[in-house]
């Protein structure tokens, strides 16, 4: 299973992913919407999986994560340092819905991007967006919003649950 933003899918399209240089055909399992839960579950088949990563299997954060906490970034290219910050950085009716942030902007993954949890080894969410505040045309990047833990938890079918 592969959790990825949903923004980067369409569930009527033929899927496709790569996967440690192996480019693997996949199915869509449930499809979120960047309104609601910005998350879609993919299957592969997992016998076409290179064998060192047949094994590998990344838990979920079970604590949320706090401010200054330290985070670490996995896009396709690279991984890269951040932290959490708090979600006063937003206008205030956004921090309930947006509260797991990072700061970076400019130099942390993109959407669909795994956010990590570098001290208990687990993953604390999915990129989804970026936010930017101040009048328009003067606009600068304040944070990156990553789906958390939490809710890819509820967002995996019960029956997929391990």
């Amino acid at each position: 299973m592969i959790i990825t933003a949903a923004h980067l899918t369409d569930a009527d399209a033929n899927m496709g992913v790569h996967i440690a240089g192996v480019a693997l055909p996949a199915s869509v399992v449930k499809q979120g919407s960047v309104e609601d839960v910005d998350l879609t579950l993919l299957s592969v088949d997992q016998e076409k999986l290179p064998a060192r990563i047949r094994q590998f299997q990344m838990q979920l954060c079970e604590a949320p994560p706090w401010p200054g906490d330290p985070v670490i970034v996995v896009d396709a290219g690279k991984a890269t340092r951040s932290h959490i910050i708090a979600a006063q950085v937003l206008p205030f009716a956004m921090r309930g819905k947006f509260s797991t942030l990072i700061g970076d902007v400019a130099t942390t993954g993109n959407s669909g991007s795994g956010v990590f949890d570098p001290n208990r080894k687990c993953l604390l969410g999915i990129m989804s967006r970026k936010f930017m505040v101040g009048p328009s045309g003067g606009e600068r990047d304040v944070a990156k919003y990553f789906v958390p833990a939490t809710e890819i938890r509820d967002f995996i079918p019960l029956e997929l649950r391990s």
